[in-house]
C-alpha cells in the first residue's frame, strides 16, 4: 500500500469522510427521518468498513471489508435516485458514491495482486 501507515492517509477513506459529510449537509433539512437514519448510517458504513478492515491487519479481512464498504456505496447509490435532495445535488453524490465505488474496486484488485498488507 505503498507506506501507508494509518486508515486516514487511504485516498479512498477521505472521500468516504468527505461523501459522509455531504451527506449530512443535504439530508438535514429532510423530514423523512428514517430516510435519513438509513441513507447516513449507509454512508457512515462506507467510510467505517475501510478503516475497520485496514485495522484489521489481514488482506483478507481487509478485501472482505472493502466488499461491504463497496455494497454500502451502492445503498447510498440507489437511496439517492429518490431525489430527496435537489436533483443536481443527489446528481453530483451519485456521481461521487460512482466514483468511490470505483477506487474501492480497484483497491480490491490491488489487493489481490499483493497478498501481503
Amino acid at each position: 500500500m505503498g507506506g501507508v501507515v494509518k486508515f486516514e492517509e487511504l485516498n479512498i477513506w477521505q472521500e468516504a469522510r468527505r461523501i459522509v459529510k455531504e451527506i449530512y449537509q443535504n439530508t438535514a433539512s429532510i423530514k423523512d427521518m428514517g430516510f435519513n437514519e438509513q441513507i447516513q448510517r449507509a454512508a457512515i458504513s462506507i467510510m467505517n468498513n475501510i478503516a475497520e478492515g485496514f485495522e484489521s491487519g489481514s488482506n483478507p479481512m481487509f478485501k472482505r471489508f472493502l466488499c461491504i464498504s463497496k455494497g454500502s456505496c451502492g445503498e447510498v447509490k440507489s437511496m439517492l435516485y429518490l431525489n430527496y435532495t435537489s436533483e443536481e445535488k443527489s446528481e453530483l453524490l451519485l456521481q461521487d458514491c460512482q466514483g468511490l465505488s470505483v477506487a474501492i474496486n480497484k483497491f480490491i484488485h490491488y489487493l489481490q495482486q499483493h497478498p501481503t498488507h
